[in-house]
């Protein structure tokens, strides 16, 4: 339990705050939060000076670990979970998704993104790689709960010169409202959906307006094989070099799951210093037909991180179970039980991750931004505790995750977020509404 001195509200910003009795790197541990939201001190446990702060959180042996990053979603598609399953991916898209996404509105997306935000939060992540519609409803959403994230527009032009000014437009429109927002935990992004959904000409200007505006590029990147043999068809080469020659591959860019990359790819990736989102949930479920060459991508230099796309594909935002997903999909479908083993993949969904959206830093050390996670000893999952970290990406789930600190503000305490009920029925009221709106467009 929280200890309170002059009664203020643990879940406020701006508190300093001192764990004491956390179980972190094998050892009982004390770390002390400053007003800034900083990790100010870590300390043996039972050392730290329980006077100087406004709280002190007791983790009663909790394991303490850097908050999760997923790199790629697209947060309001909470509001689809469910809606359409089991299908192939493009008539998934063309015949379900894209129809309904039609009828959407900025309210939809904004509480679509709450709703989000809350499971990502009850589940341990603090930050996330966003590409949707109306984000500057979703810009709102991510201020009130008090993540982090990056956002983009989603940016589809079809090729039709009218439809990619409009796209523009709509880019421009949305930086220039998160920069306005002077917010240090939002930052805005260049979306191009994929590269058979953008023209080559969207495609260069959004590799321009990243570089002019020294923001992330986010996009879709070879997940399907049909896509390989599209572009090899229609431009004479494979999608990343695609992008390459429009300029779209740099240090800037998070690309989404990257199935089916070759051996060439996976090295120009390197090279570039592209970030790679590996999706397995979702990939899966799709039945893609190829995981993503992790080792190929590591052994290049690439920054590999873990994500968990929209919960239309997944169907949650879960980044425990996700790093499950990725350790056993890559062992199956490469057939090697020793790639990616448990260490690296929890590197992938804290430091890695953070690294690539440039939100903090996935690490606990002093000066580092106090993004933090207690999981919970006192569950079967956790039962007996040989290697924490075997357990936490094989063993547990978001179910274990009792406390969420961003930037040194609490977001979650003993399973408490403030305000989740009433945006859940909030929610709940909205997708429905979404999809009587569909509904009544086609009678």
């Amino acid at each position: 339990m929280a200890e309170k001195f002059n009664d203020p509200d643990i879940f406020a910003p701006g508190a300093s705050i001192l764990i004491t009795g956390a179980y972190l790197n094998g050892r009982e541990t004390d770390l002390v939060i400053d007003e800034a939201g900083t990790i100010a001190e870590i300390t043996s446990g039972g050392t730290a000076k329980k006077g100087d702060s406004e709280f002190i959180l007791d983790a009663d042996g909790a394991i303490l670990i850097p908050a999760f990053t997923n790199t790629h979603t697209h947060a309001a598609m909470t509001l689809l979970r469910g809606y359409a399953d089991d299908m192939h991916l493009q008539e998934w898209l063309g015949e379900k998704i894209w129809p309904l996404e039609a009828h959407l509105t900025a309210d939809d997306v904004y509480w679509g993104t709450k709703l989000a935000c809350v499971e990502m939060i009850r589940s341990g992540t603090v930050a996330f790689n966003d590409m949707y519609f109306f984000m500057d409803a979703a810009a709102r959403a991510v201020d009130e709960t008090g993540m982090k994230a990056v956002l983009a527009h989603g940016f589809i032009d079809f090729s039709d010169p009218e439809k990619r000014e409009a796209e523009i437009a709509a880019t421009e429109g949305l930086i220039k409202t998160i920069k306005s927002m002077n917010n240090p935990r939002i930052a805005p992004a260049v979306g191009p959906h994929a590269p058979y959904t953008v023209s080559r000409e969207a495609l260069t200007w959004c590799a321009e307006c990243a570089e002019s505006e020294d923001i992330l590029l986010h996009i879709h990147l070879s997940e399907t094989e049909g896509e390989v043999d599209d572009c090899l068809e229609q431009n004479g080469m494979r999608p990343a070099q695609y992008l390459d020659s429009c300029g779209c591959l740099s240090e800037r860019t998070v690309a989404a799951h990257c199935c089916w990359l070759d051996e060439e790819e996976c090295r120009l990736m390197g090279e570039r210093g592209v970030s790679v989102a590996h999706n397995p949930a979702s990939n899966m479920k799709l039945a893609v037909g190829r995981a993503m060459p992790y080792q190929d991508l590591m052994d290049a230099g690439a920054n590999v991180t873990l994500a968990t796309d929209g919960c239309s594909s997944n169907n949650n935002l879960d980044m425990l179970e996700e790093v499950k997903f990725a350790a056993l999909l890559q062992k199956f479908f490469w057939k090697s039980d020793t790639v990616l083993p448990a260490d690296e993949a929890l590197t992938m969904m804290t430091s890695s991750g953070a690294r690539a959206l440039g939100l903090g830093t996935g690490t606990i050390e002093v000066g580092a931004p106090a993004d933090l996670v207690l999981l919970s000893r006192n569950t079967a999952a956790n039962i007996p505790c040989y290697n924490p970290v075997s357990n936490i990406v094989y063993a547990l789930s978001g179910a274990a995750v009792e406390t969420t600190i961003c930037n040194g503000r609490v977001l979650m305490y003993d399973r408490e977020v403030p305000g989740e009920q009433d945006i859940y029925q909030r929610a709940a009221e909205t997708a429905a509404s979404l999809v009587r709106r569909k509904e009544e467009s086609v009678e």
